[in-house]
């Protein structure tokens, strides 16, 4: 079982009640919980009505099928690593089916580093070849959401038995550590629990997922403290702050609005 399951803003924000917005999270079988945070899906319908789509940094990458794509070479793409967050207004119809995969393990799954994917859209043809093709037609004639998880999970299992090779298991060592702390440890004391120096540890950051392992570790806490503030009861701002390492509110508060573009007020009104 994870000891890190990301959040993303549907989960907190009004949209759920809006009939022409549904964002869904579904989660994945046991043997594939060590390389997938969850499934999603997004529908939407075009109105007149401006409506915001918020996603924000959560450590992961995604691969994203479009239901909507003209053709299979253009159905899927992956999306690397997200440092800020971003809005997008969704003035058209929209149906999304993603895999979030947790950024540590996912080069055994996407065959490259993700760091290949900083600040890009990669198409799954580029990653995968023709097997993108064969996924992105199973998907997209699947009758609904379960039929397309199954035979996702399928295609995932498969990838797995056909490639054997890990991620550098000194990354696969530091994100745990940084998922066991919250996100609060420095990249001092990791290189110390690692057995290396500081150097080598950014480098296989950069090397592999394109960040820093302390921009990293700053979107783990984030995260922690979203599950936090979800979770309840309200408490106050300066003790969460507190406790999650932060010297201050106010500090505390840009480094919120720097990952999620709103104060935690707006967020969770009751706090």
């Amino acid at each position: 079982m994870r000891m890190y399951l990301p959040m993303q803003p549907p989960a907190f924000q009004n949209e759920l009640a809006d009939p022409d917005y549904r964002y869904r999270e579904y989660l994945p079988s046991a043997g594939l919980e060590s390389y997938v945070a969850c499934y999603w899906t997004l529908d939407t319908r075009a109105s007149e009505k401006i409506r915001v789509h918020r996603i924000i940094p959560d450590g992961c990458v995604d691969i994203i099928f479009d239901g909507k794509a003209s053709s299979c070479s253009t159905g899927a793409f992956a999306v690397g690593l997200m440092t800020a967050y971003e809005t997008i207004n969704l003035t058209t119809n929209q149906s999304l089916f993603g895999i979030r995969f947790f950024s540590d393990s996912a080069r055994r799954l996407l065959r490259y580093p993700v760091s290949a994917l900083s600040g890009y859209h990669v198409y799954l043809e580029e990653l995968w070849g023709s097997e993108a093709r064969f996924i992105v037609e199973e998907v997209g004639s699947a009758h609904d959401v379960s039929e397309m998880i199954e035979r996702v999970e399928a295609a995932l299992f498969q990838l797995l038995r056909q490639h054997e090779s890990q991620a550098d298991p000194l990354l696969l060592s530091a994100v745990q550590h940084m998922y066991a702390s919250q996100g609060m440890i420095s990249v001092r004391v990791l290189a110390d629990k690692l057995g290396y120096n500081e150097r080598k540890v950014r480098r296989i950051f950069q090397k592999e997922l394109g960040v820093s392992p302390k921009e990293l570790s700053d979107i783990i806490r984030f995260q922690s403290v979203l599950q936090e503030l979800q979770k309840g009861p309200p408490s106050r701002l300066t003790d969460i702050a507190l406790k999650y390492g932060y010297y201050d509110q106010p500090h505390f508060i840009h480094h919120f609005k720097r990952f999620y573009g709103l104060s935690p007020g707006q967020v969770f009104p009751s706090i």
